[in-house]
């Protein structure tokens, strides 16, 4: 099917609207390709942008239109979600010239220590200020690329390889970018705090992944188009999400290409990417498989905004995790460990959270990841979500420091990041075919009235180990079309290990490798990162949807069944239990 247009904008904007710009028209992204192929390494410092003051497409851009976008739904005082910890305060930069080393753990359990903090600057960080649009960069799908982008692409590459070979210290150099990932996200940032362990911070598993990542490709993307002289230049997203676009772009192959990366899966290199991570052997189940985790991550599984974006975390959080939202434990995760290469020690470079934006290949697969907030945020509209911003100021005023193209430290906050259009880009239209992809009804019960004759008690069988697959009659909270949700609590992990299981719900069906039945409800699912840390998360799945596809309205209990994706031990699960969802808040647009 067609991608469902976004709604035409206007100057004031809501929680369901973009401020400025309506999606860019077709041929913006097909426009006439240059012949400029003579393409070359430069800092651009003398050079001002090709955007500048250019008539576009899209018109000129009213600066009293930019100020009214900042000013309107991006820093609402008024907390209209309640969200927990609204207390405590805003996760704060970090100190650059305390951070420290981080870690991470080998398949031999053997803990090394990794230093990728950034160089620290002689000049303090100044607020950035997001510049005048003047010019929307489209990022195309890696699939569609011509050979003038490819070209353009790898010159990017090769001129920050370039600059990380002449100057190591630049910020803007290959292995200093790559660092970015590895100091946030693998413990390199801890804040002292009196009396308590020290307070280590985290991007990933809460309401800070999308918006991390978001601030980290901006940043990135410009300065690769600062290195060739192109400031249009958009970084191109690898769409895992559609059929034409489920294997590794073929230009990410080539061994002369600065885009190679040698630490990859060799088993994986032109396979159909595995969301599901089933393990199954059928290239068209894996593509069902796909399209079904997309259709839950996106429109199935989620009760409010946090269930997708991630739980909240502010300063001081005592554990590193909150909770991960629907598409980070999910497809984001699977993406990562696909292509992470089983030969390394610690499945580097994608497997891992320390090593993974060594392969050029993270930025494409992170601007799929941006694309699917942004796709979640204005194109998918949703009943039971109806605004899908985050009020809080804890989450607005959260703050991160990067190094900017000019190489200007700069300190930035997630409540501008939250539109993609004020930051200047957006993304080529694709078909998005998981948004029909609802599983079919379950027709029969045969099956599951004869497994719960073998299943455990929720009042015996807990604390467990998921090392294998469990069944567990867990009691409905009441008769009847209840919106009800799945709770997984206090899931006890090993940080240093790809862990992940599955979660099905009645399943009549013996063969877990397929995800597209009524049955399946969802996923978790970590990446490695700082070894050897055991931390408690848990995750909440909504039935609702399920329940509509399964004949269990009359029922008291449902079988809850957990899969394991993972080889091991590494889980421990404290409870599992149903719990009726509160009523979907009203819109503040």
């Amino acid at each position: 099917m067609a991608s469902l247009p976004l709604p035409l904008t206007s100057a004031t904007p809501s929680s369901q609207s973009r401020p400025i710009f309506a999606r860019p028209s077709y041929f913006l992204t097909h426009a006439k390709r240059s012949n400029r192929l003579r393409v070359s390494c430069t800092d651009g410092r003398n050079k001002k942008e090709a955007s500048r003051n250019v008539e576009t497409p899209l018109g000129k851009v009213d600066r009293r239109n930019m100020l009214l976008g900042l000013g309107g739904g991006l820093y609402g005082a008024a907390n209209l979600i309640s969200t927990p910890g609204a207390s405590a305060d805003p996760v704060k930069p970090p100190q650059l010239d305390t951070c420290g080393n981080s870690t991470y753990s080998t398949n031999l359990q053997q803990t090394i220590e990794v230093a990728c903090c950034p160089p620290t600057s002689q000049n303090p960080a100044i607020d950035y200020q997001l510049p005048p649009v003047t010019q929307m960069k489209i990022r195309p799908a890696a699939q569609n690329l011509s050979p003038e982008y490819i070209y353009k692409y790898n010159k990017a590459i090769e001129c920050m390889k370039k600059l990380q070979e002449e100057n190591p210290d630049d910020p803007r150099g290959f292995m200093q970018q790559a660092n970015i990932h590895c100091a946030y996200c693998n413990g390199a940032y801890t804040y002292p705090q009196p009396g308590q362990d020290p307070f280590t911070l985290q991007t990933h598993f809460s309401w800070l992944f999308f918006p991390f990542h978001r601030w980290y490709l901006y940043f990135y993307e410009r300065i690769l188009g600062k290195l060739i002289g192109d400031p249009t230049f958009a970084l191109p997203f690898w769409n895992w999400d559609n059929p034409k676009g489920m294997k590794i772009p073929k230009f990410f192959l080539d061994h002369n290409s600065p885009l190679y990366d040698c630490k990859r899966n060799q088993k994986h290199l032109k396979s159909v990417v595995d969301l599901g991570f089933t393990g199954s052997t059928d290239p068209l189940q894996v593509v069902s498989n796909n399209l079904t985790v997309m259709y839950n991550e996106m429109i199935g599984a989620n009760t409010d905004v946090y269930d997708f974006m991630g739980q909240p975390y502010c300063q001081g959080t005592q554990s590193s995790y909150a909770a991960a939202g629907a598409v980070e434990r999910g497809s984001h995760t699977a993406v990562h460990v696909f292509v992470g290469d089983p030969r390394e020690a610690a499945n580097e470079d994608l497997g891992n959270f320390y090593s993974a934006a060594r392969d050029p290949l993270f930025f494409c697969h992170h601007a799929n990841v941006d694309r699917m907030w942004t796709l979640w945020q204005y194109d998918l509209s949703s009943e039971q979500i109806p605004d899908k911003t985050i009020h809080s100021d804890n989450f607005n005023n959260a703050e991160f420091l990067f190094y900017d193209e000019n190489a200007q430290l700069v300190r930035v906050k997630v409540g501008d990041c939250v539109n993609n259009q004020l930051m200047g880009y957006d993304f080529e239209e694709v078909d998005l075919p998981w948004v029909d992809y609802r599983p079919p009804p379950q027709t029969t019960k045969a099956k599951v009235t004869r497994a719960t004759k073998t299943a455990e008690n929720t009042e015996t069988v807990f604390p467990l180990k998921l090392d294998q697959i469990v069944r567990i009659i867990v009691p409905k909270t009441k008769k009847g079309k209840a919106d009800e949700s799945l709770v997984i609590e206090n899931i006890t992990i090993d940080a240093s290990k790809f862990l992940k299981f599955d979660v099905f719900v009645n399943d009549e069906d013996d063969d877990l490798t397929e995800l597209d039945k009524a049955a399946y409800a969802g996923t978790f699912a970590q990446v490695p990162h700082k070894g050897h840390k055991t931390v408690t998360t848990w995750i909440k799945l909504r039935l609702t949807d399920l329940y509509k596809r399964m004949d269990v309205e009359d029922d008291d209990t449902v079988l809850v069944t957990l899969v394991p994706r993972h080889q091991g031990e590494g889980v421990t699960i404290g409870g599992v239990k149903i719990i009726e969802n509160p009523p979907p808040p009203k819109s503040s647009g």
